[in-house]
Order: structure tokens, then C-alpha cells, then sequence
């Protein structure tokens, strides 16, 4: 279940089921006021009565549905109305279904409460919060009591995870059918604590007519294509991946992405090196192959004699002209490459002059990627990365159709985006990753993936569950050197599990 459903598609969702017969919009409801209700008894204690905050809409309705099955758990209730809801919606039915005590909201204080069911907006939200709701929700987040948010903590943008002025800080967030992109996107995610994803009876079929092109970037969504030596495989039938090496005194990020894609199970990985760094290189590499270039025409002849079908530049590189000669000189000739990813000095040897990248004569058959943190996106896409009013997917999405490249905007909610719309966002990050060189590494763990053939989309989302989920197993005091060497454990759990 990694679909990734915008609002209005989940609107879809809902009005398809409703149109099949299968449930009418009350029975939906009742649904998810029953998953409310069930986490509400699990997550707040019996001390104090259960505040729940209802809006005039659905997910206010949502909330009295939940208020009422708690109050036939045995539980005290007590619901406070941001509004009406208009005569003949379901939200109405809900609030006549509910046969408890009712209050303003303006009348709401978090004292003397064990818990708060937050019901107010849902992940539809386009305003900024104000009034009584802003009031009771500045109340709810200084009180410090266990809060479950419906759907979406109010105030969070369902669509891009924008905080809308003011937003609850739930402990758990209660969703239906699929997650939503805000529960992924920062500053969204963290506001909505744990999610727990209902089944309100919404079939899987009506995803074959939304046909949404956003996903949560889980094993799931690559595990088929990632790679798996065959039982004749040599060096070279798994792939031959090249990273180009910086100058004498910037080596390291080089090898530690060649380490990085030879880990990821390329079976070859060699070292570009410039003359001035061939001593070095040569005193730190030993399953790394090694290769003096002088020129770019030095690379592209290595690239095309030796069968690379990947390669990474930027790590560590430096000059920006040598960079973009190598670059374009790649891109344009019919070499054999297939994948060419781009980091750090990579991407920013086109800082004002994209469109040299952009623009450049490309051989179809080698896919571009590139991997830039907020800082490179920013040089590489001015105007895109400043635009207010688009979420970070969508920010992605209009890069990567531009670059026709397969694009890697990291960060604490990094997402992945194909130049044919599609795009995951991750969640399986984890702030050990802020350490120098762990960028370098995921460059390698991509390139590693492309030698061996996985599509790049699918190899750019698996680099990133993977890095990830290696810094996870090593834990506290992580460094970037450490990344590689948990490579293993991470395709030995991937193999079991798949």
C-alpha cells in the first residue's frame, strides 16, 4: 500500500466507491470514525474525558462518529464545533448520530481532559488557520496532552506538508485508504506522529482509474527489478561502473562512492584519476581498479574500450570546466554508457548555465541522474526552487521533466522524481545521514545499481531506501566511511524478504 493519494484523488477515491455501490459516503464514514474510536481506546488513558474538535466538513464528521462509538465504549465525551455542517451532508448525519454533549469552540481549554481527537480540517486544507480554530489549536500543542489527528493533523496540507499558519502536533495520526503526500513531506511529517493507515472499505481497484503517480518509497516499489547476479555472471556481465576522482588534495569522496557502487554489487568499479592524484588513490584502493585520464577524450575512449555502463562524476571533483567538458563529452557520444549520475561538483559546474546541461546534445540510451541537496537544486533550478506555492514532489517532477533526467532532491523527505511525472518520497531517513561524504555514497550506491542495468528511477528510489536503512543498522556515530561496509546486510535482509 505505498500509492501516495493527493486530495482530491482521494476524493476520487471516495466518490468512485460511493458511485460503484459499495458503500455510500455515511458508511465511509462510519468506517473511519471506527478506526478513531479503536486508536483513541489504545492511546488515551482512563483518567479525564476525551475532548474531541470537530469542524463543519467530513472530518468533523469523522470526529462525532468517533465521539459516539467512545461513548459507547463507556467513555466521557465531549465535542467542540467549529461549525454547522450543512443540512443533508453526511457530516450532518454524523453530528445527529452523535448524542452527547456538544460546545463552541471557543468555549474549548485543554484542562482536565486525558485526550484530544483533533477533527477539525482535514488533508483538503488550502487556508490559513485563524480564529477560535488557531486559538484551540495553539491551546491543544502548549498543553502537552496525547492528541489523534483525523485523517491529517489541522493545519497541515494534505497536498504539500505546509503548515497553514498554525497546526496540531499530533502523537498519531489516524489515515484512510492510502497516505497522503503530507504525511511524508516535511514540515508536515513532523507533526503527524505515528500514522496508522485504516481500511474504511475503499476497494484497491479504484486505484486502476485514479492511476496515481506518487509513492511512498518502500521495497516494494523497486524490490522486482533490483539486481541478482545469474548463476554464469563474471566481473563484467555485472557491470562496469567508473567514478571520476577529484585532484590530489580531494580524493576521499571519490572512493568512498566507488566503494559505494561496488558494494551495491557492480562487478567492476574503476577510479578516474588525474595524474596528480595517482599516488594517493593507488595507497587507498585495492578492489578498486584504477585509471590515469588526462582529457575528457581519455575518459570517453576508457568508457567505451572498457564497456562502463555507469558512471559518476562530482565527488569531490573541483574544476567546473573540466567538469562540464567530461559531462557533455559523455552525454553526446555513443559509448556504451547507459547511466550518468551527477553530484555535487557535477551539478554545480552548471551553476548559470543550465541550460548548457539541459540543451546538451545526449546519446538516448545513457539516462541522466542527478542527486542535489536543497543548496544545488537551488543553483541548478532558481526560478522552481523559489516558487511558493508548489510542494517539494511537484518542485521535483518540473526538474526532472526539464533535466529529462531522473532526479534526486535529498534532504530529511528526499524525493525521487522520473521525467515522466512519477515520484516517491522517502521515509526511512534518519539524521545520522548529516555527515560529510554520505552524499558521495549514495551517488555510488546509485551508479553501482544503473552498471548493472536496474532502470533509473527504480535504482534512484532503492540508493535511497538503502543508504538509509544502512545508517540505521550502524546507529550513533556514524560516518560516511561506515556506510558502504553495511551494504551487505541490507541486500541479505532485501533477499530474504523479497
Amino acid at each position: 500500500m505505498f500509492e501516495l493519494l493527493t486530495p482530491e484523488e482521494m476524493a476520487r477515491a471516495d466518490r468512485l466507491t460511493i458511485e460503484a455501490g459499495a458503500k455510500d459516503g455515511f458508511s465511509l464514514m462510519l468506517a473511519a470514525g471506527r478506526a478513531v474510536a479503536d486508536a483513541a481506546q489504545n492511546m488515551f488513558s482512563s483518567q479525564g474525558p476525551i475532548a474531541v474538535l470537530c469542524g463543519p466538513g467530513n472530518n468533523g464528521g469523522d470526529g462525532y462518529v468517533a465521539a459516539q462509538f467512545l461513548r459507547e465504549a463507556g467513555r466521557d465525551v465531549i465535542c467542540f464545533s467549529a461549525g454547522q455542517p450543512r443540512p443533508g451532508t453526511d457530516a450532518m448525519r454524523a453530528a445527529v448520530f452523535y448524542k452527547g454533549d456538544v460546545r463552541n469552540l471557543g468555549e474549548f481549554a485543554p484542562a482536565g481532559f486525558g485526550g484530544v481527537i483533533d477533527a477539525l480540517y482535514g488533508a483538503g486544507l488550502a487556508r490559513p488557520v485563524g480564529g477560535a480554530e488557531a486559538d484551540a489549536i495553539s491551546a491543544v500543542n502548549a498543553s502537552g496532552l496525547s492528541v489523534i489527528a483525523v485523517d491529517l493533523p489541522s493545519g497541515v496540507s494534505g497536498e504539500s506538508g505546509a503548515v497553514q499558519g498554525v497546526a496540531i502536533r499530533a502523537w498519531a495520526s489516524v489515515t484512510f485508504f492510502r497516505k497522503k503526500p503530507g504525511h511524508l513531506l516535511q514540515p508536515g511529517r513532523g507533526y503527524c506522529g505515528i500514522v496508522h493507515l485504516a481500511d474504511i472499505g475503499i476497494a484497491d481497484s479504484v486505484l486502476d482509474e485514479i492511476r496515481p503517480d506518487s509513492f511512498e518509497n518502500m521495497p516494494q516499489l523497486w524490490l522486482e527489478k533490483l539486481p541478482s547476479p545469474d548463476v554464469n555472471a563474471h566481473k563484467y556481465s555485472r557491470g562496469h561502473a567508473a567514478v571520476f576522482s577529484g585532484p590530489v588534495h580531494s580524493t576521499g569522496a571519490a572512493r568512498l562512492a566507488a566503494m559505494a557502487a561496488a558494494r551495491a554489487g557492480a562487478g567492476a568499479v574503476t577510479l578516474l584519476s588525474p595524474s596528480d592524484a595517482l599516488a594517493v588513490n593507488a595507497a587507498h584502493v585495492t578492489s578498486i581498479m584504477l585509471r590515469e585520464t588526462r582529457t575528457p577524450k581519455d575518459a570517453e575512449s576508457f568508457v567505451r574500450d572498457r564497456k562502463v555502463s555507469a558512471a559518476l562524476l562530482g565527488p569531490g571533483y573541483g574544476s567546473p570546466s573540466f567538469a562540464r567538458d567530461n559531462i557533455l563529452t559523455l552525454l553526446g557520444a555513443e559509448n556504451g554508457l547507459s547511466g550518468l549520475v551527477l553530484d555535487a561538483d557535477g551539478i554545480t559546474a552548471f551553476e548559470n548555465r543550465p541550460e548548457q546541461l539541459f540543451g546538451a546534445k545526449r546519446n538516448p540510451a545513457a539516462v541522466l541522474v542527478l542527486t542535489p541537496h536543497e543548496g544545488e537544486f537551488r543553483r541548478l533550478f532558481p526560478d522552481i526552487a523559489s516558487s511558493g506555492d508548489m510542494s517539494k514532489t511537484a518542485k521535483a517532477c518540473k526538474a526532472a521533466s526539464r533535466a529529462n533526467a531522473v532526479l534526486i532532491y535529498k534532504g530529511p523527505d528526499t524525493v525521487i522524481a522520473a521525467s515522466d511525472g512519477r515520484a516517491a518520497i522517502n521515509a526511512n531517513g534518519t539524521p545520522a545521514l548529516a555527515t560529510a561524504g554520505s552524499g558521495d555514497v549514495l551517488a555510488g550506491i546509485v551508479c553501482g545499481l544503473l552498471a548493472q542495468g536496474m532502470p533509473a528511477f527504480e535504482a534512484a528510489c532503492a540508493a535511497v531506501w538503502v543508504h538509509a536503512d544502512a545508517a540505521r543498522r550502524f546507529g550513533r556515530g556514524l560516518i560516511a566511511d561506515d556506510l558502504p561496509d553495511q551494504l551487505p546486510a541490507v541486500w541479505t535482509a532485501l533477499a530474504r524478504a523479497g
